[in-house]
């Protein structure tokens, strides 16, 4: 699935549907966001944990230089960045999270995490430029994160790219 985000608003609208989703479904509790810095990814994020409960608290920043962030939101949002990780093995606080299944984990740079760090489902966003613009390319990994694109997907059906 692609979305078509004109502007940062539109990839704000994204974070807010995909924060909707991830409400609703059981099993879906890692999105993994790829993209070149500055491409929207912490946008994104702002967008989903505004919607959040409890998101009215949280002051979203990249974790860049931190490299997690949690967020005080129902279920707790941790947002990490693995830009430096390249190379590196995670840590084990994101594989503990990862495996607790509770929390809403967010990875940038997701492309550095070893594949056998991935729990069975998963939500993947790709930013890619499109003039002004971004293009968003969706994949999920497994039934929820499927369900939760199609959800996704109708809460902003303008930013649906046929």
């Amino acid at each position: 699935m692609r979305f078509h985000l004109p502007g940062p608003e539109d990839t704000v609208r994204l974070g807010r549907a995909l924060a909707k989703a991830l409400l609703q479904i059981d099993g879906l509790r890692v999105v993994l966001l790829a993209g070149t810095l500055g491409s929207g990814k912490t946008t994104m994020t702002r967008g989903l944990v505004a919607e959040l409960p409890g998101g009215g608290m949280a002051e979203v920043s990249s974790p860049s230089f931190n490299i997690c962030n949690l967020y005080p939101t129902t279920p707790p949002t941790a947002h990490f960045d693995l830009y430096r990780l390249e190379g590196n093995e995670p840590d084990d606080a994101l594989l503990d999270l990862i495996d607790e299944g509770e929390s809403i984990i967010l990875i940038e740079w997701a492309e550095h995490l070893p594949e056998y760090a991935l729990p069975p489902v998963w939500l993947r966003l790709a930013w890619h430029a499109a003039g002004e613009g971004r293009i968003v390319e969706a994949h999920g990994n497994g039934a929820p994160a499927l369900v939760a694109l199609d959800m996704v997907a109708a809460g902003v059906p303008d930013l649906v790219q046929p």
